[in-house]
């Protein structure tokens, strides 16, 4: 996704939350993952509006930089604290050729960051940067294309967002482009890496403890629309996440 579709977003990005796979999908996934960040400093890569640094700073995380390669983006996360401020900081800044940071973090975030890197070296860049901006034990939480995903299932439109393939293929996997449907409706293109991709990067980077965790639906979710209506996404997930550790 190039950093002038993320300018043109800004804010509207947040709207993506709001979305059913998002709500009751991806977001409680992920932060029952990343757990108690109490006292723990967060780095949060590809923050984009700073949803999820807000998010873990209210949970009690002791610090939280948020980093976006997009301008518009840091703005708009910006706008937020200044409306709620909870202390979180923000900067542009590209995670392949992220600057050193001043102290180690306990924890980082990637959330829909790898699957942009354009071949496996910039996936590894990536990686490398991350580690060296981790404590010793840190972890590491990433979410993502799902790796496997079934381009040829049933539609996730009900769920909020379409996923198809665009018949291109880079070197770490197929290209995607993602519809969110909102109004008026937001495409973006990224990539859906292999799982050895993913895994290899890691580990040249120097993670371990590698695991990757099944994108789950909330109590509140099944309860707003039923277990029936989540049967596709569950049966073929468009993500999945990784925790590994530095």
């Amino acid at each position: 996704m190039s950093v002038q579709l993320y300018d043109e977003i800004g804010e509207a990005f947040e709207g993506f939350k709001s979305l059913p796979l998002t709500k009751y999908g991806e977001v409680p996934s992920f932060l029952a993952m990343v757990g108690d960040v109490r006292g723990r400093s967060v780095l949060d890569l590809a923050s984009g509006t700073g949803f999820y640094s807000r998010e873990l700073k209210r949970r009690g995380a002791s610090e939280v930089l948020g980093i976006d390669i997009s301008g518009e983006m840091v703005a708009a996360a910006r706008v937020f604290e200044e409306g709620e401020p909870l202390g979180v900081r923000y900067e542009v800044g590209d995670v392949a050729e992220l600057r050193e940071l001043d102290e180690p973090f306990d924890l980082a975030l990637g959330v829909q960051l790898l699957n942009y890197a354009p071949d496996v070296a910039a996936m590894e860049r990536m990686c490398r940067n991350v580690h060296r901006s981790l404590r010793p034990g840190g972890e590491f939480f990433v979410l993502a294309q799902k790796p496997d995903y079934r381009f040829d299932g049933p539609s996730l439109e009900k769920y909020g967002f379409l996923c198809e393939a665009t018949g291109e293929e880079i070197e770490t996997g197929p290209r995607v482009r993602i519809t969110a449907l909102l109004d008026p409706p937001i495409s973006f293109v990224g990539a859906c890496p292999r799982r050895e991709v993913y895994e290899g990067s890691l580990r040249a980077a120097g993670f371990s403890e590698l695991t990757w965790v099944p994108l789950d639906v909330s109590e509140a979710g099944v309860r707003e629309y039923g277990a029936d209506f989540w049967a596709d996404c569950l049966a073929n997930p468009p993500f999945e996440l990784l925790r590994c550790r530095a």
